[in-house]
């Protein structure tokens, strides 16, 4: 087995990138119509430009419609979902690197640039970058930035200096292209917690290997006033939890949940203690911000013991909540 893949060697400048959006909702198109201009406007032009329509027929027509080159779009031609949208997409990409950016995000003017220079070193298997929230209505007070996850951004527990992890998040992540084809592309039965499993699977394959994490490669994430809801709160963190039981199945405990020990362990008490200080200090918001991390995590662990003990009772594997299953 390799320990690495084949690729330029260190010290040679940094490769192109095609970039690949999935797209999947009408409601979503001034979003996506961002997206792309904000690609667009970068400091160092993609390769490509690829919007991926996961079998939605109308948004196919007038995204083909609207988008002109250098921006292709075509059909989701696998499995429906997220997944499937990301391997079509990047089937049709010819750059060595290949990032992935949602569509309802938007990419600073130098994210292509940030996210491409660290491929110099042969030993980077891929870059993920911070995302930051753009709040379309007015962030929660009870909302602890510790559940940042939970509407698809960085959250307080990542590196602030660019650092290995054990995987990116989708929203914001490029990968070598031989590294996505020994590993087959994006899994497609595991809804959100497909980049986790793929990055997984990336450094078994690939041991001398690493993912990094970039916090200079920026973009904004939308969160719409749905996603700022305590019912979508409770939903998101019980579905986490069904995903993650899941993944481990296939992954092993060690590995599938390495990152979220230290999660548990480390930042979310020093985050409950920090928010009640904060509460005596005269922070009204700090007793709820508290309270959240509790139920937070209360609820991702009563999805992830649903999840072990569905699989043990059928010894079959089940769906996951997949992208629009909740707000």
């Amino acid at each position: 087995m390799s320990q690495t893949p084949t690729h330029a060697a260190a010290g040679s400048s940094p490769p192109e990138v095609s970039v690949v959006i999935c797209a999947y909702a009408q409601e979503r198109w001034d979003d996506l119509s961002r997206a792309v201009s904000s690609l667009l406007a970068q400091s160092v032009q993609p390769r490509e430009i690829v919007v991926a329509v996961d079998h939605n027929p109308a948004l196919l027509e007038r995204a083909a419609a609207h988008f002109q080159a250098p921006v292709t779009v075509l059909a989701n031609a696998q499995r429906p979902g997220l997944a499937g949208a990301r391997n079509s997409g990047t089937e049709a990409t010819s750059a060595p690197i290949v990032a992935f950016l949602d569509d309802d995000a938007r990419a600073a003017p130098d994210w292509v640039e940030q996210l491409a220079q660290p491929f110099a070193d042969p030993a980077v298997l891929g870059v993920g970058g911070r995302i930051d929230p753009d709040w379309q209505a007015p962030r929660p007070r009870w909302f602890p930035q510790e559940f940042n996850w939970a509407i698809g951004c960085s959250y307080r527990g990542l590196p602030t200096t660019t650092a290995p992890v054990r995987n990116m998040i989708g929203a914001n992540m490029s990968v070598r292209r031989d590294v996505f084809d020994v590993l087959g592309g994006f899994s497609e039965n595991l809804g959100r917690l497909e980049e986790t499993d793929f990055c997984i699977r990336g450094s078994l394959r690939f041991p001398a290997g690493r993912w990094l994490y970039l916090p200079a490669a920026i973009v904004s994430h939308s969160v719409t006033p749905q996603r700022s809801t305590w019912s979508y709160f409770r939903k998101r963190c019980f579905n986490e939890g069904l995903a993650k039981a899941s993944m481990v199945a296939g992954t092993g405990f060690r590995a599938g949940l390495e990152s979220e020990r230290r999660y548990v362990r480390w930042v979310l008490p020093s985050g409950v203690a920090r928010e009640c200080l904060r509460g005596l200090r005269g922070d009204p918001g700090g007793p709820a911000r508290a309270a959240a991390i509790v139920a937070g995590l209360s609820y991702t662990a009563a999805g992830f013991a649903k999840g072990r003990l569905r699989r043990i009772l059928t010894r079959v594997p089940h769906g996951i909540p997949r992208r629009g299953d909740t707000p």
